[in-house]
């Protein structure tokens, strides 16, 4: 049985870590069902938004130690990268949410470590609960964050912070991740929380949404020169997407825009 569900409706698409009695602690079964739900949800241009989350008491504990040392030529496999993604299953589990062309939300309660948390930090947005605990726990074992959140990390506290979480393996609340910038909204429901917006974003127009992830993730280090000449192509696209036209004719008509696929 899969420890990973993924339900869509009305564009949205639930998916929860559920393995429950172990506070979903992450198995190499599901670093592949993650990745692989990761990678079906890309190929549907119908979808608008996904929102993560998990069954139980947690988000996510993190790895799952016991099970995974159990099985060596599995983590030797996992440990190999695909060449032309350039990430192996374990970063792989937490990148691919970031090449969805949707906007992705992690609704985070209990505990978020290690790479629970790394799942997290690959999502778009972030809705937790005040008192979530939250870890970059690696170091506690004397490794480092190995699921692209060395990236991730970095993105959202600066470098310094990133090295002293990293190094500390400090265990904090959602409050305190909050300040940091690590949560980007606090609700006592976050999955409440994440659906509502997801069904806010799920009403703009998804090639524009698609656009924004895509320049942000692909720009953010770039130098101005580059971001502007991928501005300059996304908005040429835009200008020509049907479902540009319709967000354009609604605002205009001050009706409920209806759009189509996305365009890519």
């Amino acid at each position: 049985m899969s420890n990973v569900t993924c339900r869509i409706e009305d564009g949205v698409a639930h998916v929860r870590l559920d393995r429950p009695e172990k506070l979903n602690a992450l198995t190499l079964p599901i670093l592949r069902d993650l990745a692989a739900t990761a990678h079906g949800l890309r190929k549907d241009k119908s979808l608008r938004a996904v929102v993560v989350a998990g069954e139980g008491d947690a988000f996510c504990a993190g790895l799952d130690f016991a099970s995974v040392m159990r099985n060596p030529a599995g983590i030797a496999k996992a440990f190999v990268p695909v060449p032309f993604r350039g990430t192996n299953l374990f970063q792989e589990a937490c990148w691919a949410w970031r090449r969805v062309p949707v906007p992705v939300i992690a609704a985070v309660h209990g505990h978020c470590l290690g790479g629970g948390l790394q799942i997290a930090l690959a999502a778009d947005f972030r809705i937790a609960t005040p008192d979530s605990r939250w870890s970059v726990l690696e170091g506690k074992w004397g490794l480092i964050p190995d699921m692209s959140g060395i990236q991730s990390i970095a993105e959202l506290v600066g470098i310094d912070r990133a090295k002293l979480l990293t190094m500390t393996a400090e265990v904090f609340d959602g409050s305190r991740a909050a300040e940091l910038g690590l949560v980007t909204t606090l609700d006592n429901d976050p999955t409440a929380g994440a659906e509502r917006l997801a069904a806010e974003l799920a009403a703009k127009s998804p090639d524009a949404l698609a656009a924004a992830k895509r320049l942000f993730n692909n720009t953010w280090h770039a130098s101005p020169r580059r971001t502007f000449a991928r501005e300059r192509v996304e908005q040429a696209f835009l200008l020509a997407a049907r479902n540009t036209k319709a967000a354009r004719e609604a605002a205009f008509n001050k009706l409920r825009p209806e759009y189509g696929p996305r365009g890519r």
